[in-house]
């Protein structure tokens, strides 16, 4: 394995070095450069736009340019944002690229714990009702118009029943004399998410070690305890309403991502399960007289779950390319809107660099899905 993952990573910043490449091409094809549209002033002096290019490295040679954009590439120095001057694109990136990773890994998440749990139900028993009534819906969900059923989810929950916000990161009232900054609070509530996952895998871990096979009646105290704790200190820290402000705004984005990507998840896990009780092993663990739930859920599910985990991770890369509907209709400030905002206004070092961290993210994703690959399923080995 430590032989694969070390080809993989030079294959990986091959790919890279052909992205970043690319990048500089395609901004090279374009009529003009970097400071066309900032320089078009008939009144600028001849001198102080030769200056302006200058100062992008825009007076050099074509070659010593892409040399040093390769360079800058792989330090992540891609310069200054056009439209958030004076800002460094990096200190751009490093703002939004949370936000839109918050949005979507929890979307994520939450739709791949109900797609994978209602698929494997509707697998097991076909021909019901409930199977008929959930494939249409999910049918439905997953061809419906995503922009339009985004509109229709502000219309209805925040424009007609007023529970939460039409759009945006924050509420300016509520944030007019806040103590601290948003991006503060922000990285406050992904320290608390992070530190509760993990208090709550090494629940899972300790449970399972000390109460065997009720290891889920151990979890659950340990749950609540982590869910009462929370709201307490922030309660106590004074910023609580500040990261309910927050939250309010992230509700309903993530409802919607949530409601059109775990009919995906549902409908692959159905068909793969169907395909998987065909096996031959299903029959034979049905001979040795196993308990239906262990053969639905030790054997066939975890089987059927190796192309419903690919399709997850494979759809993780393309999550800032992928949001920007989203985060366009709910203005939520992430990568996609960013990236929308940055081509639009011709900020190239922006858009560049949220170009190159789509290829990492992709080439990242290939990774991790074969990683997950030889986990789930011992027959795969890489050598």
């Amino acid at each position: 394995m430590t032989a694969y993952l070390l080809r993989r990573f030079g294959q990986m910043l091959l790919t890279l070095f052909m992205i970043i490449s690319l990048a500089f091409f395609l901004v090279q094809a374009q009529p003009g450069d970097y400071t066309s549209t900032y320089a078009q002033n008939p009144d600028l002096p001849p001198n102080v736009r030769s200056q302006i290019q200058a100062s992008f490295g825009l007076d050099k040679s074509l070659g010593e340019q892409y040399l040093l954009h390769i360079k800058n590439s792989f330090t992540g120095n891609f310069g200054v944002s056009f439209g958030h001057y004076p800002r460094t694109v990096m200190d751009v990136i490093k703002e939004r690229l949370p936000r839109t990773a918050v949005l979507f890994l929890t979307a994520t998440v939450i739709s791949f714990y109900l797609g994978f749990v209602l698929g494997k139900a509707m697998a097991w028993r076909r021909g019901g009702f409930m199977e008929y009534t959930a494939t249409i819906s999910g049918a439905t969900l997953f061809t419906v118009f995503t922009p339009w059923f985004a509109l229709m989810m502000i219309w209805t929950f925040a424009f007609k029943l007023g529970w939460f916000p039409l759009g945006k990161f924050l509420d300016p009232l509520v944030w007019r004399e806040a103590p601290v900054a948003a991006n503060s609070v922000f990285n406050d509530m992904l320290l608390t998410a992070g530190a509760f996952t993990v208090f709550i895998f090494l629940a899972i871990l300790i449970s399972k070690k000390a109460g065997g096979r009720r290891w889920r009646t151990w979890l659950l105290p340990a749950a609540a305890a982590g869910a009462v704790v929370i709201p307490i200190a922030w309660r106590l820290s004074g910023t609580a309403y500040l990261a309910l402000d927050i939250l309010k705004h992230m509700v309903l984005p993530i409802a919607t991502l949530t409601l059109i990507s775990f009919a995906g998840t549902m409908l692959l896990t159905r068909n793969s399960m169907l395909e998987t009780l065909r096996e031959d092993f299903v029959m034979a663990a049905r001979a040795k007289g196993l308990p239906e739930n262990v053969i639905r859920d030790k054997h066939a599910a975890r089987n059927a779950l190796l192309p419903v985990v690919t399709s997850l991770v494979y759809s993780l890369a393309f999550a800032i390319d992928g949001g920007i509907i989203i985060e366009t209709i709910f203005s939520w400030p992430g990568m996609g809107l960013t990236l929308l905002q940055a081509v639009r206004s011709e900020d190239l070092p922006l858009a560049m660099g949220a170009f190159v961290f789509i290829g990492i993210f992709a080439l990242g994703a290939h990774l991790v899905a074969d990683v997950l690959y030889a986990f789930l399923d011992p027959r795969i080995r890489y050598q």
